[in-house]
């Protein structure tokens, strides 16, 4: 029999990406998305357009803030598998929004989590939580499943929740439950607030308009950045393990965000130049200022240095990432340059 999979934030760059590895994978795949005045499904549309007539995939209204919701999908589907990759996932938005934010991130998994418990009798569900590497906040580098947790935003914390959360349905109702502490992980998919995004979007319209400008935060915070397609493959074979347990997801090299420019615009054939320091601090475009730095992309308060260690990762789920950051960034350049020809 096929195995059926219920993903949350099927929508969302990580949704999209594992929602077709599943169907590959001879999976059923559900997909829960929430109800809003824009369709918000470019990122699945061609699957769903392929695959729906084989009955291998569908879509259905929900929200992780409605108990009930979560309960009668989870009831109505009976899946073997929940991934819940739903959130309310921009950093520096969580400040602004935080109960939102902690509403839907932390007790949207106890939702599901409970959800689970109570279904338990029935069938055996294994589950999936998208952890972050912005738990780990000021933590010195590099970054393991032991190391200490130190969350500096809304976001963190509310996602720090949720993995003790499954850890203590783990360990207190026997159910299968994993966390997944993922760092940085990009593509065409990403949302466009996103910085690694912003920066490539931006890039490839200055190669096509001369009036476009890019304004950024702290070009200075590093971070350990994967392509989305790998770390989708880590996410399902941290399900396929006999025993539940929780694994950092990364690559083991690091960059800063001014690197992620410089190696954009390499990929573009355009000449960079960086002059001035602090807020004044410019990116010259052959020869003309394009990016500025804003005080308003700061985060009141910054995270500046992530970096995996994914030993355990490559050790009990033979994983390790196919992309270094050049592939990335050359995935990303290409598709953005294809999409807007279109």
């Amino acid at each position: 029999m096929k195995k059926i999979a219920l993903i949350y934030g099927v929508t969302g760059q990580d949704g999209a990406y594992l929602a077709r590895f599943l169907l590959k994978k001879n999976y059923i795949v559900h997909g829960i998305k929430r109800k809003s005045s824009s369709l918000n499904t470019e990122r699945i549309d061609s699957i769903y357009e392929q695959i729906h007539q084989k009955k291998n995939f569908f879509l259905h209204y929900g929200d992780l803030t409605d108990s009930l919701s979560v309960l009668k999908k989870i009831q109505e589907i009976m899946p073997d598998e929940i991934y819940n990759l739903g959130a309310q996932s921009h950093v520096k938005v969580s400040f602004e929004i935080p109960e939102y934010t902690t509403n839907v991130n932390a007790l949207g998994t106890l939702r599901i989590l409970d959800s689970i418990k109570s279904l338990h009798i029935k069938k055996k569900i294994k589950f999936y939580q998208a952890g972050t590497s912005e738990m780990f906040g000021s933590s010195p580098p590099p970054q393991s499943e032991k190391t200490r947790f130190s969350p500096k935003s809304p976001y963190a914390i509310s996602k720090l929740y949720a993995h003790w959360t499954t850890i203590n349905y783990r360990e207190a109702y026997n159910v299968f439950a994993c966390n997944g502490i993922l760092f940085n992980h990009e593509s065409f998919f990403r949302g466009e607030t996103f910085v690694t995004k912003k920066i490539v979007k931006s890039l490839c319209a200055m190669t096509k308009n001369n009036k476009e400008k890019l304004y950024l935060g702290n070009l200075y915070a590093l971070r350990d950045w994967g392509h989305a397609k790998d770390y989708v493959e880590a996410i399902w074979k941290i399900l396929q393990k006999k025993t539940p347990d929780d694994y950092v997801i990364a690559t083991g090299k690091q960059y800063s965000v001014k690197q992620f420019i410089n190696f954009v615009a390499n990929e573009l054939s355009l000449k960079i130049k960086w002059r001035y320091k602090g807020l004044k601090e410019k990116g010259y475009i052959n020869g003309e200022p394009k990016i500025f730095i804003d005080k308003n992309y700061f985060r009141p308060i910054e995270v500046n240095n992530l970096l995996g260690n994914f030993s355990k990762a490559r050790t009990k789920l033979n994983w390790k990432p196919k992309h270094n950051i050049f592939s990335l960034v050359s995935d990303m350049v290409s598709q953005e340059l294809k999409y807007s020809e279109e």
